[in-house]
């Protein structure tokens, strides 16, 4: 297959679009699969034909016979017996949406640094610049919507492009129309995304499929690629994700790119988050739905009588008395079977669950009896998620890193005189992963390190605080109150 490049160029879009779909190095994410899975709503313990309700059979003397409608199918009964349908307990878990939420808070619950050394004034401003960018488009929340997407579907995208306004500003540190803005490609917004690397695995070209409504309402198939040299969109009637054909290239298209490299992110990881436990989590909602099924009918005591029964109690009657025949009886049936086992299992699923998956328990059940840790205990209770993330940076060390770059390369493609200083330029990101900090342990460590002696002013106190609106008023009262309790009245003895 002759390369990409080649195929584009020569128009041949057919043979084009069929090669950057299987120019993927992984399999595309099962995303039905996934999202089924994600969302308890679809959970097979709610499927009726994966778990039936009950079919429960109605004597004709039963005041309810009359009132059901009957669907006997089977030729052995007779339509002396009628049915009804008895629903299940279906309680379904959203254990894999709490595993996600817990990996996104542990991995970007504090806000990704920027490391770099500039050297001069113009790397500065370059810097201060891409912070800006980070800054006006959420940083904190896009990073957050990234890995939320990578959790749950297993890749990701984002596509930097410039926005012209009509008037000039100088947020960037120098005068310019053009304002930065990022869109998000995710399977779980109905994107197929298709990476295409060399045979070095260096991306030479990045395209999505997606469906939309036109102008004239009609839903259409698009597919668009980017290249560092140029941005091609074509269309197709269908709404079938990868089964449209026929594709036209859309008026204005291709548009050409400048800036020297593909401005899309793209990051991705074998499986979600929760694969390795899905069957655990099935194997609990089936456990706690069978369960929930028993209480309903063992909870409340039941009568056992032994012959005809005269009288019986009302419901509420106080002092009541059953009256029998002589020789009847009536025993309460008592549950004898402890659900203890039941129990232990569900108890065990879930350790193992929350163990396999490198996510801290930290309900209110487990951590109530803990009472005021440490420092270093909060440390240990939150290794294994902090692990996690550690392994998660593979991934994100490398997007956020190419993030940096393209910005770095809008950035001095849009101000020439920092063209130099915004090459020159290295940025490092760093993930800090998110801890409930002990503030006393480390202002004692502090201080321990420092002879004992304070490591922040009062002024910087009273402002770290933030109960004040003027800290410097507020640190003037203070004093102010200091001289009253340390003055002398008149008269008053001094020794």
């Amino acid at each position: 297959m002759p390369p990409i490049d080649e195929l584009l160029k020569a128009g041949d879009y057919s043979a084009a679009i069929s090669e950057l779909r299987n120019g993927r190095l992984t399999p595309l994410p099962n995303s039905e699969q996934y999202a089924a899975q994600y969302d308890p709503k679809l959970h097979d313990i709610n499927d009726p034909r994966k778990r039936p309700d009950k079919l429960v059979v109605i004597d004709k003397d039963s005041e309810e016979y009359g009132e059901v409608k009957n669907i006997n199918v089977n030729a052995e009964l007779t339509t002396e017996q009628g049915f009804r349908i008895e629903p299940v307990a279906r309680i379904a878990l959203a254990l894999q949406k709490l595993i996600v939420k817990r990996a996104v808070a542990f991995t970007f619950g504090n806000p990704v640094a920027y490391d770099a050394d500039p050297q001069n004034d113009e790397e500065k401003a370059v810097l201060a610049a891409l912070k800006r960018v980070l800054h006006d488009v959420k940083e904190k929340t896009l990073n957050r919507r990234v890995a939320r997407s990578l959790y749950s579907t297993t890749e990701v995208a984002e596509y930097w492009y410039p926005v012209e306004g009509d008037e000039e500003h100088d947020l960037y540190g120098f005068t310019t129309k053009m304002k930065f803005r990022v869109a998000l490609f995710s399977p779980a917004f109905g994107d197929r995304l298709y990476p295409y690397f060399d045979d070095t695995r260096d991306l030479i070209a990045f395209s999505r499929e997606f469906t939309k409504k036109t102008d004239d309402l009609t839903t259409r198939s698009f597919f668009e690629t980017y290249t560092k040299d140029a941005h091609y969109l074509w269309a197709a009637e269908g709404t079938t994700i990868g089964a449209a054909k026929n594709w036209e290239l859309v008026e204005g298209y291709p548009k050409k790119l400048t800036l020297g490299k593909i401005p899309v992110v793209y990051g991705n990881q074998p499986a979600v988050e929760w694969e390795d436990v899905e069957s655990l989590i099935d194997r609990l909602e089936k456990l706690l739905s069978n369960f929930a099924d028993t209480n309903d009918y063992h909870a409340s005591p039941k009568i056992f009588v032994e012959g005809k029964i005269l009288g019986f109690a009302r419901k509420g009657e106080a002092g009541a008395i059953i009256e029998g025949e002589e020789g009847a009886k009536a025993t309460y049936l008592s549950w004898a079977q402890a659900p203890e086992s039941v129990k232990l299992e569900i108890e065990t699923l879930l350790r193992l669950i929350y163990a396999i998956t490198q996510t801290p328990d930290i309900s209110f059940e487990s951590v109530k009896g803990i009472g005021a840790v440490s420092g270093i205990a909060l440390q240990l209770l939150f290794m294994d998620a902090h692990l996690k993330v550690q392994d998660k940076m593979e991934v994100f060390d490398d997007y956020l890193t190419r993030r940096a770059n393209i910005l770095l390369a809008y950035l001095g493609a849009a101000n020439v005189k920092s063209k130099a200083a915004a090459r020159r330029l290295i940025v490092t990101p760093r993930i800090t992963p998110y801890i409930i900090e002990d503030e006393q342990a480390k202002i004692n460590t502090l201080q321990s390190a420092n002879g004992g002696k304070p490591v922040a002013s009062q002024k910087a106190t009273v402002r770290r605080l933030g109960w004040a609106e003027d800290p410097d008023a507020e640190l003037a009262e203070i004093h102010a109150d200091e001289d009253r309790e340390n003055a002398h009245y008149e008269g008053e003895p001094t020794y």
